[in-house]
């Protein structure tokens, strides 16, 4: 028999007396309160009613909400219906708790209406059965706005780089066979000069700069195509377009650097014990700036490291253990034990912002000599690159916890050696001894040092 294991109710699984839910559409919501039947001592009684999705009404139903005594209410993220609701019931000064529609399902067969919707969720509210999603504070909404915009404008631009290539791969133009990428300014050069009308291969791989001037005779025979005026019309479009999104993404990288130094969650300290928007930049500071603290992670830059706070915010009390973090993100598969059998669950599917920026920077870690370049590359070997980037974009997201939850914290690099002086050195030879004793040969090992 196992020892008993006491395990302490999480702060959403209090049961609450009175709630009210709302079952969020586009236009409209139906509300369902519960309380204490006036009449009946311990009975329940629920009211159910339509409120229209307008600032000035959602308003007086938060007043009426507050006046009857509400603990919590909760609304289901439907599409981004439900944040009119969150925002106004929450300056109203309710608790209000976002769930996921996954979470509030209704049982299987029965009807569904809005009115049994939001009955069904008021039941669930009162009883402590629901998890609330995470819902960052204004500052962090209106800094994830800015990096988010600025996401989907880098997409964009990749998107025009790939139209561009397309488009040179059907005028016959091979450069980026030879080019590492068309951002770089060698490319560029020879694309508007091709543009402009020139069409001699020679003059055109000239204008190689730095490393490409080698792959001269290689620029010659990829230029020579059938690049013609409409082609030149139409990658003129797409350059114009790709400055437009340079200048629009630059923009939106400046306003995102200033909201976050707005933030005072995000200030470093001075030797001296000041803070502010510019403290903690000295050799000598107690705290560094939050994104400081951030970029000394390989992989991370200023900019991903704001892309990361405006997703996970600040404040790492919302997540208790950095493993409530990790699942969070979606980077660990789910557990899957019944009895003795322990199975490989699906990962969830988190957050696709955040992600994405962690398995950026995992990339960017393994082309460096660190600790975690190393633990990429070792993974990589025995379970394949998307498994090494995961892992690394775990790893990286463990530091960040650690980092943001404590401002003091440092991150102090392992080296690219950590495993290796960790190996059982005799262990290893035995492995490698029975290896080739399987092939059929005998060894003797000697020493050097």
């Amino acid at each position: 028999m196992s020892r008993p294991q006491v395990i302490d109710d999480e702060d959403h699984e209090r049961v609450h007396d009175r709630v009210a839910a709302i079952d969020v559409a586009k236009d409209a919501g139906v509300v369902c309160t519960r309380t204490p039947h006036p009449s009946r001592p311990g009975a329940r009684q629920g009211t159910v009613w339509t409120v229209k999705a307008r600032r000035n009404v959602i308003g007086a139903l938060g007043r009426q909400l507050k006046a009857t005594g509400i603990e919590i209410v909760t609304l289901e993220s439907t599409s981004g219906y439900w944040r009119i609701w969150f925002f106004v019931l929450e300056a109203a000064g309710l608790a209000v708790q976002l769930v996921s529609a996954a979470q509030a399902k209704n049982l299987p067969g029965r009807p569904k209406t809005g009115k049994l919707d939001a009955q069904w969720l008021a039941r669930l509210t009162e009883m402590g059965l629901l998890r609330p999603s995470f819902v960052p504070p204004k500052p962090i909404r209106d800094l994830r706005d800015y990096t988010r915009a600025r996401t989907r404008l880098v997409r964009e631009r990749t998107r025009c780089y790939q139209r561009l290539e397309k488009l040179l791969e059907g005028a016959l133009i091979k450069l980026s066979a030879v080019a590492s990428k068309l951002t770089t300014a060698s490319a560029r050069d020879m694309i508007t000069a091709m543009i402009a009308g020139q069409r001699d291969p020679h003059k055109l791989a000239a204008l190689a700069r730095t490393q490409m001037k080698a792959k001269h005779e290689d620029l010659v025979q990829a230029l020579d195509g059938m690049f013609d005026a409409h082609h030149g019309e139409l990658a003129g479009l797409l350059l114009d377009q790709i400055a437009f999104l340079d200048a629009r993404i630059t923009q939106l990288a400046a306003r995102a650097a200033e909201l976050t130094a707005a933030i005072p969650e995000a200030w470093g300290v001075n030797a001296d014990g000041t803070t502010g928007p510019h403290a903690g930049t000295g050799p000598d500071a107690i705290v560094l700036p939050a994104p400081a603290r951030l970029a000394q992670i390989p992989g991370i830059t200023p900019e991903l490291a704001r892309t990361i706070i405006a997703e996970t915010g600040l404040d790492m009390t919302r997540f208790p253990a950095a493993a409530r973090l990790v699942s969070w993100a979606g980077l660990c598969p789910s557990a899957r034990q019944s009895g003795p059998r322990t199975r490989a669950g699906k990962k969830g599917q988190g957050n696709g912002y955040l992600r994405g920026s962690l398995g950026q920077a995992a990339l960017a870690a393994a082309r460096t000599a660190t600790f975690l370049g190393e633990r990429y590359a070792r993974i990589a070997r025995r379970r394949g690159k998307a498994t090494a980037q995961a892992a690394v974009a775990r790893s990286i997201l463990v530091i960040i916890w650690h980092l943001l939850a404590g401002p003091a914290a440092r991150y102090t690099d392992l080296g690219p050696g950590y495993y290796q002086a960790r190996t059982d050195t005799g262990r290893k030879l035995k492995n490698h001894i029975r290896q080739i004793q399987a092939l059929g040969f005998e060894i003797t090992l000697t020493r050097t040092t």
